[in-house]
């Protein structure tokens, strides 16, 4: 039905005198009903009536559809002209009105979706997927402030920067097609079962982005003796490119079956050499010594840490930035309130899991400036040493000058 209503729409089918005057004869008189369709018989006259239909609108607009052409013939009887090619052409303004409809309702589906960026840093690796810079050396990553990572301040957490390091350096092995299995670990690190583990780190935080700002995270690698490998980064404002932090790092292969520490083979030398850079650390290195020191000399102790099913990694060990978490447990409350940590030294000694019980103890020493520096000690119950610290912490809102870091060029 539908088939045919659309067709004789655009090819009109007119029947022919002899047609009706054949119909008016099996008709007869009287009234007959089919479907909604009365026909009546007045004086020999057949009448149709058809349930009345509004004329079609294109916008508003009623449209008119032209009578159907008439002719007489010499006797003053009307019947239809006969059908010829021209006549049975379809209506095109019916079919010009149809495809008007469909045009402009889908502009003005178009037109409700929002595709303008609300600001200009989101063009800027909108989704964080990162990529490779510097012929190849540097892998660029950016990472927008959520509001859960941020804390009292209104400012992103250490621990937040800390993850955002720890995510691009991942990110860039995976990069580089070299990742494969565990942490970061190389193809012939999974056949010797070794996996990397930070010894050492030292971060300078110049100002903590703020909730809605994108951090740009730059990272690379570069030899540290005979069995390490340096790891750097330098993170900026990407909208207006002022350095946020800088940090360097140590980093050794440990085997994860025996849990001591190995040295670094000559096959998985051969992988990861290729993407050195010759360059100097990012943070100039503290040469200062991490003391030692123990409940006697730790003014505030902490105890009874334990860690969390989701402080494991997958290596199953507690993740390194926890440990930063803990050893602010024993930070002074004044400190906290009116100081924000401005740098850090950090030395992992051993790791723990899930079983393990800590306690971390803080030494606070002004040394006569604005700067407060503190001593931290995170140990196991047992008085096995798991990591040394040493943390500055600066008045909140102090204006910092001369904020230096650039990516290095390689001088290789």
């Amino acid at each position: 039905m539908v088939a045919t209503a659309a067709t004789s729409s655009f090819f009109p089918v007119t029947p022919s005198p002899d047609s009706s005057d054949s119909k008016k004869k099996r008709l007869g008189n009287g009234s007959i009903n089919l479907g909604g369709i009365k026909s009546k018989t007045s004086s020999g006259n057949l009448q149709v009536k058809a349930n009345a239909q509004a004329p079609p609108k294109i916008n508003g607009t009623k449209v008119v559809t032209p009578p159907a052409e008439v002719c007489k013939n010499e006797d003053g009887v009307s019947f239809h002209p006969p059908r010829t090619f021209i006549n049975q052409l379809p209506d095109w303004s019916m079919l010009l009105a149809a495809i008007t409809t469909v045009f402009l309702a889908a502009e003005k589906q178009w037109m409700m979706l929002d595709w303008k960026p609300k600001r200009p840093d989101m063009l800027i690796d909108p989704f964080g997927i990162g990529k490779i810079v510097q012929d190849g050396l540097v892998f660029r990553q950016n990472f927008s402030i959520r509001s859960y990572e941020i804390g009292a301040d209104q400012t992103a957490s250490i621990e937040t920067v800390m993850n955002h390091l720890q995510e691009t350096a991942l990110n860039h092995v995976g990069s580089a097609g070299l990742l494969v299995d565990g942490f970061g670990s190389t193809p012939e690190m999974c056949k010797k079962n070794l996996i990397w583990v930070v010894t050492r780190m030292q971060v300078v935080v110049d100002r903590y982005p703020t909730w809605g700002n994108v951090a740009q995270v730059d990272t690379w690698v570069s030899a540290s003796g005979k069995n390490c490998m340096r790891r750097d980064w330098l993170v900026r404002d990407s909208k207006t490119g002022e350095v946020l932090t800088r940090a360097s790092s140590i980093w050794v292969m440990m085997n994860k079956v025996t849990r001591r520490l190995s040295k670094m083979p000559e096959e998985v030398r051969g992988e990861i050499e290729p993407y050195f850079m010759n360059s100097e650390p990012v943070v100039a290195e503290d040469g200062r010594k991490l003391v030692k020191f123990d409940d006697s000399s730790a003014e505030f102790v902490r105890k009874g840490l334990t860690p969390r099913w989701s402080d494991l990694d997958v290596n199953q060990h507690v993740n390194n930035v926890k440990y930063i978490g803990w050893i602010l447990e024993s930070a002074p409350l004044p400190i906290l309130e009116t100081r924000e940590l401005s740098s850090m030294t950090l030395e992992y000694r051993r790791e723990c899991g899930r079983d393990s019980v800590l306690q971390s103890l803080t030494a606070v020493s002004d040394n006569g400036t604005d700067e407060i520096e503190c001593q931290h000690l995170l140990r196991l119950e047992d008085g096995s040493e798991v990591m040394r610290g040493r943390t500055q912490w600066r008045p909140k809102n102090a204006k910092i000058s001369g904020n230096v870091g650039q990516i290095p060029a390689d001088t290789a």
